[in-house]
């Protein structure tokens, strides 16, 4: 069995994890940590859990963490993440990290979104993004992984095929992704208040969503040139899950079967990504670690539709899945 420790236990991400890690086959948590006071049981915070997790919830240094754990998922917020993690590297463990601090490749950019001096400038574009559909190679000896965000997954999956491809014009790609409320996290927001989002769908960050450059950053890898990525995340009144429409323009005119061809021949084999006929929706993939894509070509242009558990697919479930691929177990393991 490996053993894990999970950090920032209480939140909806690290929930997710825990219950994927409690039916997962190779895996044996050992540790969950908080600032809580009084260091209570895990299943006071997450009711879900009575019977099925009783470790107490502990305020332990990295080095107690590292030492005690093998693998450790970091479900600490932005900013935070990247002041712990290179101690608890240094203790021995492997980490998967769900903020965003590893995910951008300069210091420079980082700053310009987060707000914040990058704590562990060293690591950054040196550390491997975690999408395993793309860059499983890199995954497999590494020993910190950036979690993807979970917009940013709903896009790069459909675009990065036509963009490899070459076929495709990147300087007007636009992606309109609409979000359940989970996706803002735990922590009580007005735009989360019931009265507020209930029955109401409402447009925000547009033009400065921090998901942005990390599209635009992994899309390059394939562009030659960084893309001009126009991203507007909308708030939808569902618990879970994401709905994305892309927006991009071949450079000659494209039958809707090519573009179908394309997704189908990058993710043959993938077990994580449908390439379907059908429009998906969002009750297709929730509590599960798939993305749904289509494509249909419209006036022109192709429209990419993809839907995934922004829980699952979108933090959790690929957590995991970098997990199997980091300690060499079927990738499935823990997500079927």
């Amino acid at each position: 069995m490996i053993t894990v420790a999970v950090l920032g236990a209480t939140g909806y991400t690290a929930l997710e994890a825990i219950k994927i890690l409690l039916r997962h086959p190779e895996a044996k948590i050992v540790a969950v940590t908080s600032r809580q006071e009084g260091s209570p049981p895990i299943s006071t915070v997450h009711p879900s859990l009575v019977g099925r997790l009783e470790l107490p919830l502990e305020d332990l240094s990295p080095e107690e963490v590292g030492s005690r754990a093998q693998c450790v998922f970091s479900c600490l917020p932005h900013c935070a993440s990247a002041e712990i993690i290179p101690k608890v590297l240094a203790a021995g463990a492997k980490v998967v990290d769900f903020s965003a601090d590893y995910r951008l490749d300069d210091a420079a950019t980082y700053l310009e979104w987060y707000g914040h001096e990058h704590a562990d400038q060293g690591r950054l574009g040196n550390t491997v993004y975690g999408l395993p559909e793309l860059f499983r190679d890199r995954i497999k000896g590494a020993d910190l992984v950036a979690n993807p965000g979970c917009y940013s997954t709903s896009a790069i999956l459909p675009l990065s095929p036509l963009v490899k491809s070459g076929r495709f014009e990147t300087d007007d790609i636009i992606i309109d992704s609409k979000s359940g409320v989970s996706g803002a996290g735990r922590q009580p927001k007005l735009m989360t208040h019931f009265p507020e989002c209930n029955e109401s769908i409402s447009a925000y960050n547009v033009g400065r969503h921090r998901h942005t450059p990390e599209i635009e950053q992994v899309i390059s890898r394939h562009a030659g040139a960084l893309p001009q990525v126009i991203f507007t995340p909308q708030l939808a009144p569902m618990d879970r899950g994401i709905l994305s429409t892309i927006y991009i323009r071949p450079k000659q005119p494209l039958a809707e079967g090519d573009v179908m061809k394309l997704l189908r021949d990058a993710y043959a084999g993938e077990r994580f990504v449908r390439v379907v006929d059908h429009l998906p929706a969002t009750k297709d993939t929730v509590d599960t670690n798939f993305c749904d894509i289509t494509a249909r070509v419209v006036r022109g242009r192709v429209l990419l539709i993809s839907c995934l558990d922004n829980l699952v697919k979108g933090a959790a479930g690929a957590a995991v899945q970098n997990f199997n691929v980091l300690f060499n177990l079927p990738e499935t393991a823990g997500l079927l």
